[in-house]
């Protein structure tokens, strides 16, 4: 889709809302709702039908309620206000919503519960609200959007914002949430308008946390014509832009009556003047824009030259398409990573009587042109592999808990044998540079604790049925690093002070029982045993100061009786 297209679908979304029957049925539903009274009860919440087997969720708050731009942060909802912790990630921890709406939502926590299993496999299923009613709408859809199985639309007449950054970070890194909201704002509407402050649009020295922000998408109406928007900070500048230009604004807090300003634009044909889009001597780009502000009363082509707007809108709209053009996606490399991967597989085959693919790696810059030109080739495929699943850790970092275990889960068996298969090259290139070591707390990358982490919580046991598995590729990726940290404490034991005498005397009795626990449960490959292998050259090489040490213990017992011949 080209930048062009991208925002001259505001009108067309625009075009497609006003014209079908959705907005229509959702502001019948409220109209409906105002007329039944309110017994003392701050906000009203009626199911409607619609369709054959849909419904349409309204809710109404008082004209007695009163709008404040006070926030309650996460870490202090509680109680009945505790069910949005799930919208917190490890990236983004942190958000706040609007005190009034939160404080409405928690007056109908129970109801919502019980119409929360009511609402089961309706569809479609539409949650409507106008004013701080639309806030409550804009919650109850969050709380819905928790469950993968429901997919409702949420859509807003008049409500004023929700919530913090924070809030609408985690909103609009889920394009299935993000896509959910859809937010109606007329230009002579103060409440939408209301908690949005030149700070807004000029943060200085407030703090973003202070600051309400949009999220979803906006179909900003005028007296004439109507267009939709998403980019949130060309959304608040917009708004802003409309709250100068309006002429007939309303300071009381009502509801603005939206039913008016549907049956205007219900006839209206919003492509006027679309052709322009097409001229060639026009900057499509921004022509598009131009319309758009237009149909909501901003600028015009007269004065749309002077109006910063426009240049700040058009940017925005660049670095959004370059994002999405340059998103993540997982799928869509997966047969790429799977090449790389068969090239690692191929490389540890060949290399096995070389003393395995580890050694054979850590010393291939020795070993002639052929040795280095493999090198290289293998090289090339561990960079393209650890970015992708160094961007993969990170998005599944970004995620809400519930799609975080479900993305996990699906990627873990991937991700193990990535981890296994590439660590240890990671290793040997850690211990080829001189002075290296402890590479486990030194020089270990994030993402491959993150990795192991994962499998962890996956399995806590470490039990399971890939015992096959695990005598091709050692269990632990970080085996290589302990083996080079018996070599370098083994010289010590040798060479040291006392001190140091000692330290290595106590690394090495633990390197023995793990390493002989590993073998019992068929955890590491039988590369190990490879005569060229680093492993067999500690052993070799320093076979008597660590029988000094490890003579009573299983593994010194193992390798003296060479039981290790016949692991494979």
């Amino acid at each position: 889709m080209s930048q062009v297209s991208m925002f001259s679908s505001g009108q067309e979304f625009a075009n497609l809302f006003v014209s079908s029957d959705l907005l229509h049925h959702s502001w019948f539903t409220i109209s409906d709702l105002r007329n039944h009274p309110y017994l003392n009860n701050p906000i009203l919440v009626k199911v409607y039908p619609y369709h054959s087997n849909g419904a349409i969720v309204a809710f109404v708050s008082s004209p007695t309620c009163t709008l404040q731009k006070e926030m309650v942060s996460s870490e202090d909802l509680e109680g009945s206000q505790s069910p949005f912790q799930f919208i917190s990630t490890k990236r983004n921890p942190h958000f706040s919503v609007n005190k009034a709406a939160i404080t409405l939502f928690a007056s109908l926590l129970n109801e919502l519960s019980a119409l929360k299993e009511q609402l089961g496999n309706v569809s479609p299923l539409i949650i409507t609200g106008v004013s701080l009613g639309g806030s409550v709408a804009s919650l109850f859809t969050l709380w819905l959007l928790k469950d993968n199985n429901k997919r409702p639309t949420c859509i807003t007449f008049g409500s004023p914002l929700l919530g913090d950054s924070g809030l609408q970070r985690a909103i609009s890194e889920r394009p299935s949430w993000n896509s959910s909201f859809l937010h109606v704002v007329s230009n002579h509407d103060p409440i939408p308008r209301s908690l949005i402050s030149p700070t807004n649009v000029f943060a200085g020295s407030i703090p973003q946390s202070c600051i309400y922000n949009p999220f979803g998408m906006f179909l900003l109406c005028s007296d004439s014509d109507c267009s939709c928007f998403e980019e949130p900070e060309s959304v608040l500048d917009i708004m802003m832009e409309m709250n100068l230009n309006s002429q007939h604004q309303d300071s009381r807090f009502l509801a603005f009556d939206y039913e008016q300003v549907l049956e205007r634009l219900k006839d209206r044909v919003i492509f006027k003047g679309a052709s322009q889009l097409f001229h060639s001597s026009v900057d499509q780009l921004q022509a598009g824009i131009d319309l758009q502000l237009e149909a909501i009363g901003i600028g015009g082509q007269q004065t749309s030259n002077m109006n910063p707007l426009r240049t700040k809108v058009k940017k925005r709209v660049e670095e959004s398409f370059a994002k999405k053009r340059n998103a993540f996606d997982p799928g869509k490399k997966l047969n790429k990573m799977k090449e790389s991967m068969a090239w690692l597989e191929w490389y540890k085959k060949v290399t096995l009587k070389e003393g395995g693919y580890y050694d054979s790696f850590k010393r291939s810059e020795n070993r002639g042109r052929d040795a280095v030109k493999s090198r290289q080739e293998i090289v090339k495929h561990q960079r393209v592999l650890t970015k992708y699943w160094k961007t993969i850790v990170e998005e599944v970092e970004n995620m809400p808990q519930r799609e975080e275990t479900t993305f996990r889960t699906r990627w873990l068996y991937a991700g193990t044998n990535y981890r296994r298969m590439v660590e240890p090259l990671d290793i040997a290139e850690y211990y080829m540079k001189s002075g290296n070591t402890d590479y486990v707390n030194l020089g270990r990358s994030e993402h491959y604790k993150k990795l192991e982490e994962w499998r962890i919580e996956d399995n806590p046991s470490g039990s399971g049925n890939d015992r096959r598995k695990s005598v091709c590729l050692t269990e632990d990726s970080c085996f290589w690093a302990y083996v080079e940290e018996a070599i370098i404490n083994s010289k010590r034991l040798r060479e040291g002070s006392l001190e140091e005498k000692e330290n290595a005397r106590e690394y090495l009795v633990n390197f023995g029982e793990y390493v002989i626990n590993m073998i019992r449960s068929y955890s590491v490959s039988s590369e190990i045993f490879q005569p060229q292998s680093s492993f067999m050259k500690w052993w070799k090489d320093y076979r008597q100061d660590i029988l000094s040490c490890l003579s009573s213990l299983p593994l010194a017992f193992y390798m003296e009786n060479g039981d290790y011949q016949s692991y494979a």
